[in-house]
């Protein structure tokens, strides 16, 4: 989606690169693609390194849901590190949005949108912290959602240990985070992030082309994710 010049030749970009973007910018120097069997033109597209950052790629064998998919990075993380967390097929200003995230256990890189039933809505106080995570309900109580997420590295394992004890296995995140508040857990939400796009439908992707034409100034919600 879109275009840059690579030297003096236009080659148009796919949208998970405006991730991987995003994840230099907030100061990744590792990258985990976490990808379905067949998916090896991804690894063709990206071999095994982005700019000054190596790349590692993840199986997830079959589609159990996101925090599936994000703990198959667990291996990887050592827990005095850092952990970015990212959507692919998103496209969200500022680009350097992950910068404005605190050093917390957990924190939210949080967006205004029109229609936060299609999300995961953040309820969270005047002080950052999150209340509670309302996973695509009709009733949403906030206009706000989670884009992106920065996770200490101790946190990301508490997490991973949480998610796998009997009868858990959340398919969300929201459902996961809520456990771990209830748990005594901290999350912390940034109101950070000024235009959100899910490129996954006809009408995200739409919406996505609106706001890569006009720039953060065209920003608006897109479907479900």
């Amino acid at each position: 989606m879109g275009s840059f010049l690579e030297g003096d030749r236009e080659r148009p970009r796919a949208v998970s690169e405006y991730l991987v973007e995003r994840l230099l910018l907030g100061g990744a120097d590792r990258l985990c693609f976490v990808i379905s069997p067949g998916k090896s033109d991804i690894l063709e597209y990206y071999g095994g390194r982005i700019g000054t950052a190596d790349v590692f790629y993840a199986i997830q064998p079959e589609p159990a849901g996101l925090c599936d998919a994000i703990f198959r990075a667990a291996p990887l993380v050592h827990p005095d590190e850092w952990v970015l967390v990212g959507l692919p097929d998103t496209v969200w200003y500022p680009a350097e949005g992950l910068t404005l995230l605190p050093d917390d256990p957990v924190a939210l890189l949080c967006f205004p949108v029109d229609e936060p039933q299609l999300f995961d809505a953040v309820v969270f106080g005047e002080d950052g912290s999150v209340q509670e995570i309302q996973v695509k309900s009709p009733d949403a109580r906030a206009s706000w959602i989670w884009g992106a997420i920065k996770i200490s590295g101790r946190a990301f394992h508490e997490l991973h240990e949480l998610w796998a004890e009997p009868g858990r296995r959340d398919e969300q995140v929201g459902t996961l985070m809520n456990a771990y508040l209830a748990r005594g857990g901290r999350v912390t939400a940034i109101k950070g992030g000024t235009a959100y796009v899910d490129v996954g439908t006809v009408r995200g992707y739409r919406a996505a082309i609106s706001l890569l034409s006009t720039g953060p100034a065209g920003a608006g919600t897109s479907a479900r994710r």
